[in-house]
């Protein structure tokens, strides 16, 4: 009889460890150990060395990560943004190495600048213009001295857990009669349940090539028309306005275009990835109903 595959996952209380935790149930084959930060510190080497040591995984999948982005602007809060998506990457990156961990490290749009016009391919230059696209590429970088590592970059994420674009949508459509939003800002949003299955899809099959890839649904919009389509899909009569990034500025720049190209990991690991279109109508779903 086969052991189980173990498989540690960090920052569970999060929007993707959330959904994780919902699809374990689906994986028989598959022993969870999930932790959070006030569980074991991933910034602490040693805290991790030792869960490690008991644990014996034979994956570990790293949720966790700093993420607020305008906050992160502030002195003393990049420093913490540092610690957890750079420090903490390193650190398991190290971990993973000496126990013979698979690793599997979430990053993010951000790493890029977003003057692009056509889709950004894994190997694009990096560019962030931001103290968490910069973290987070640092955090790339120590997760990559793990050449065993597989890093996946995602972008607009949103679910039913935490906090999220399409929950506030909900909220304020709810509460005003109108609101604005930015639509020259372009990208792909994520449904964290569908990265969730994608991630341990992969696990499943068995068909581990280490390097850099991108995970979003498919399909290009702005929030704008994201927006819009949240309002419809709510049966709301919320007036949507759509406004220029200039008429809302924030701390950290955003990047205008952040649109990944998904087809070495869609030929890598044979997966299909929904649309964006369906993916939000199963989540508003789950929403509406609860």
């Amino acid at each position: 009889m086969n052991r189980p595959v173990k498989i540690f996952v960090t920052g569970s209380s999060g929007q993707l460890g959330s959904e994780l935790q919902t699809m374990a149930a689906l994986y028989p084959d598959f022993l969870f150990e999930f932790t959070t930060q006030k569980e074991v510190s991933i910034t602490d080497a040693t805290a991790v060395n030792q869960l490690m040591n008991r644990l014996q995984p034979d994956y570990c999948i790293n949720c966790a990560a700093y993420t607020a982005v305008d906050k992160a602007e502030e002195a003393g809060e990049a420093l913490i943004a540092e610690k957890v998506n750079a420090d903490a990457a390193g650190i398991l990156a190290r971990a993973c190495r000496q126990h013979g961990t698979k690793l599997i490290h979430l990053s993010t749009d951000y790493v890029f600048d977003g003057t692009a016009t056509s889709p950004y391919l894994p190997g694009a230059p990096t560019r962030p213009v931001s103290v968490y696209g910069k973290t987070k590429l640092k955090g790339e970088q120590l997760a990559a001295s793990n050449t065993d590592a597989v890093i996946i970059r995602t972008a607009w994420v949103y679910s039913a857990f935490g906090k999220n674009f399409v929950k506030t949508m909900i909220r304020l459509m709810t509460e005003k009669s109108s609101i604005n939003v930015v639509s020259d800002q372009y990208g792909s949003p994520t449904y964290a349940n569908d990265l969730a299955k994608a991630i341990l899809d992969v696990i499943a099959s068995g068909n581990w090539v280490p390097g850099i890839y991108h995970y979003t649904n498919e399909g290009v919009i702005s929030w704008y028309d994201f927006a819009v389509a949240i309002k419809e899909l709510i049966r709301s009569s919320c007036t949507v306005n759509a406004i220029p990034t200039s008429a809302y500025p924030t701390p950290a720049k955003r990047p205008a275009y952040s649109v990944l190209d998904k087809t070495s990991f869609k030929d890598t690991f044979r997966i299909e990835i929904p649309y964006w279109e369906s993916s939000l109508k199963k989540c508003i779903e789950i929403l509406m109903n609860t």
